[in-house]
């Protein structure tokens, strides 16, 4: 466990005592020696955490204290580093970079054996059984559209080879191996549908805003679709 981790887990540790917690209580919770114990609660007040107390009379943290934003811990660094990779070999070049550029945000302001952790990260992600389907190139103005929450008109060829003209909310995108798969409010239909993206003949970007909140859409697609 690095010192970074280490740290980390003693401030959840103190967040779950109520009352002073004796310092040989989190040592052998944490499995250090009461020194080492000693030493990450100087360095922890050092920063900022208000820790009370004193050997044989045990340590409380005060509420009120904020992590710093970018304590991770190696798993989760992990976590971000795969979800990156994935990223940034699945998806549309701008997406693609803005993941990479993420990790060089974040590799930048991490303790020097944290960083060292992101350097040194040995997962990686495998090639696709079936290669993804090309991407539109209005596949960044598609994201834009639902960040802001503006209608869509798309001319789409659907399963059955047919075509149609279809004006939908967008509020979110399914990204799967082989494709990828938008998700919106079909005025058409009055509906919630699903659109592969490889499918999209023609794409317009609407100037006016849907009249309901995205979040609102997502609940009751998710409660259509059985997904809790």
């Amino acid at each position: 466990m690095s010192r970074s981790e280490r740290l980390l887990k003693l401030i959840h540790l103190l967040r779950s005592y109520r009352y002073p917690a004796p310092g040989y209580q989190l040592a052998e919770t944490l499995g250090i020696s009461l020194r080492t114990l000693y030493r990450d609660i100087a360095s922890l007040q050092q920063q900022g955490a208000s820790i009370e107390g004193e050997p044989g009379l045990g340590y409380v943290l005060k509420p009120g204290f904020m992590l710093p934003p970018l304590m991770f811990t190696e798993e989760e660094l992990e976590a971000l580093v795969l979800g990156s990779r994935w990223v940034a070999s699945r998806t549309d070049s701008e997406l693609s970079e803005s993941a990479r550029s993420a990790l060089v945000k974040i590799a930048s302001v991490l303790p020097k054996d944290l960083k060292n952790s992101l350097d040194e990260n040995t997962l990686l992600i495998g090639p696709s059984k079936q290669p993804a389907t090309a991407e539109p190139a209005e596949f960044s103005q598609i994201r834009q559209a639902i960040r802001t929450e503006q209608k869509i008109t798309i001319r789409y060829l659907d399963l059955k080879e047919q075509e149609s003209i279809r004006t939908i909310w967008p509020f979110a995108l399914g990204y799967f191996d082989s494709l990828r798969v938008l998700v919106g409010w079909c005025e058409l239909r009055q509906a919630f549908r699903h659109f592969r993206t490889d499918r999209i003949l023609q794409f317009e970007m609407c100037a006016e805003h849907y009249p309901r909140r995205r979040r609102q859409l997502l609940s009751e697609w998710r409660k259509a679709e059985g997904i809790t």
